[in-house]
């Protein structure tokens, strides 16, 4: 079987990106962070961040189509994206690296500020890392806020009214400067806000911290979000 896909995650170098699309045309991106319910494996502990046991689980699973891996593993992913590329090229992958860490703001964040629902917002986001494209958006001004990463449940994103504007690292993400903090941490205080991180990463600090600050709700999830959990968010919704 010829192999196809183009595993990723976070966001990869633009260059390097399009370097291989030039040398793979007809690859197949696959984005590892998402989790595509395949077979979960032992390689990581059971507590430790979903979106890095995604990484893992989905590599393996995909292994025999994978060309490479692109991974980055600097400030603009994380230490655990540093080791998860360790990992997965110890066990065989062809994985090449990548650190983007350029503080320049290259991008309006015209999706975070749409009047798209939020979880339209998060999903072109994270599609325009591989498949830039433009349209046509209507800014809002903000009712609700959410700061964070793209959550591994995205039902969570459903709760939320189509004025909800994004902050944190996926507002980097789309403003092409993933390892920009003053952006990540970039939050207009009289915007109500859900603070919103995976349980053992280590972005909880900045998402309590802030949400103190700032009066907001500190969301903290492992897989998928508890009844518990949603019924914080639905309140939090509703009285302010």
């Amino acid at each position: 079987m010829k192999k196809n896909i183009i595993g990723f995650w976070g966001y990869p170098d633009p260059e390097i990106i399009n370097t291989a699309k030039i040398q793979y045309p007809q690859a197949q991106w696959v984005d590892l962070d998402i989790d595509y319910f395949y077979p979960r494996t032992n390689i990581l502990p059971d507590s430790y961040c979903k979106i890095i046991k995604n990484i893992i689980d989905n590599a393996m699973h995909l292994k025999n189509n994978i060309i490479k891996i692109i991974a980055p593993i600097g400030k603009d992913k994380c230490d655990s994206g540093w080791f998860a590329a360790a990992i997965l090229k110890d066990i065989g992958f062809n994985v090449e690296t990548t650190i983007f860490e350029k503080q320049e703001i290259l991008h309006e964040q015209k999706i975070c500020e749409s009047n798209l629902g939020l979880k339209q917002k998060f999903e072109l986001i994270t599609d325009r890392i591989i498949h830039p494209t433009e349209q046509q958006l209507v800014k809002t001004k903000p009712r609700f806020g959410f700061w964070g990463v793209p959550p591994n449940d995205l039902s969570i994103l459903e709760m939320f009214p189509d004025d909800t504007h994004i902050y944190g690292w996926t507002r980097c993400v789309e403003a092409g400067c993933p390892a920009n903090l003053e952006l990540e941490m970039y939050i207009e205080p009289q915007v109500p806000t859900v603070f919103y991180s995976q349980s053992f990463c280590s972005k909880s600090q900045l998402a309590k911290y802030l949400a103190d600050k700032y009066n907001g709700l500190f969301i903290d999830v492992d897989d998928y979000a508890t009844k518990s959990t949603k019924a914080k968010i639905e309140a939090f919704v509703k009285l302010r």
